[in-house]
């Protein structure tokens, strides 16, 4: 393992060019020198949050909506294109204690400026459970929700969740309420973290993950694998055309996916 922290230092950052989501303009709901997160995943790139929470605390409402519409402002004023904003940053969104308000702010603002770009959230899936937070996810356009693995171990291994009442089977009950409109986003991956070999990509695994997506029923799959720097040093990108086969294997099953 490796001292790795890799934040963002503002409220509202970017425009980024997303592989997946295009011209998107991101929005950090957590502390800006600190991580807060409800998993410790072995490949984020912000790091592990033992760096601690930083001293900034959480950006306020009003903050977030000051900060966010000068930033559209300025891009329109510029010519800027925006095909969307995103809500990602130092860890998991839905843990501000407003973040249905946020939204609907954003909702708001988005509508003001750029009518025609979406409103996306990056999020691990552990705050689904609270019907408010659940309620404003189904506001934005990407709902795009953490499945990394349909097993247990696996999936305790991998994103190491801070709750021991956090389960795949309660999980995958809870993400049945998507049904239609979210987006599941499952991270492919191999290596080893505290001498336990990790690998999401075995026939048992991917097996799994189908009988899993039947059940939810997502509008769709996004299969994706490592990226950028990790703050566990044994793991392996899973490559583009592997992924691609698993993408087939899961498209046979009915399912939507793409990579």
């Amino acid at each position: 393992m490796k001292d790795q922290t890799v934040l963002f230092h503002s409220t509202v950052f970017g425009p980024i060019h997303s592989r997946r989501l295009g011209v998107s303009l991101g929005i950090n709901l957590l502390p800006d020198d600190g991580k807060i997160c409800s998993f410790d995943c072995v490949y984020c790139e912000a790091g592990y949050n033992s760096q601690g929470s930083g001293t900034t605390g959480l950006p306020t409402t009003e903050r977030v909506a000051h900060d966010l519409e000068a930033k559209l402002q300025a891009m329109k004023a510029a010519g800027e294109t925006l095909d969307v904003i995103t809500f990602s940053g130092n860890g998991e969104p839905t843990l501000h204690p407003e973040f249905p308000a946020v939204i609907e702010i954003v909702n708001g603002l988005r509508d003001k400026y750029y009518p025609e770009a979406k409103t996306s959230v990056l999020t691990n899936s552990t705050r689904i459970f609270d019907p408010k937070v659940a309620e404003a996810l189904k506001l934005v356009d990407n709902n795009i929700l953490k499945l990394d693995s349909a097993i247990e171990s696996t999936m305790r291994l991998i994103d190491q969740p801070a709750s021991r009442e956090f389960t795949v089977e309660r999980l995958v009950e809870a993400l049945k309420q998507f049904e239609g409109s979210g987006i599941i986003q499952t991270m492919m991956l191999r290596g080893e973290h505290d001498g336990k070999p990790i690998d999401n990509t075995t026939d048992e695994e991917i097996e799994a993950l189908i009988s899993a997506y039947k059940a939810i029923k997502p509008r769709s799959v996004m299969i994706y694998s490592l990226d950028r720097s990790t703050p566990e040093e044994r793991l392996v990108k899973v490559e583009k055309d592997e992924l691609e086969r698993i993408a087939d294997r899961i498209r046979t099953a009915g399912i939507n996916v793409t990579v």
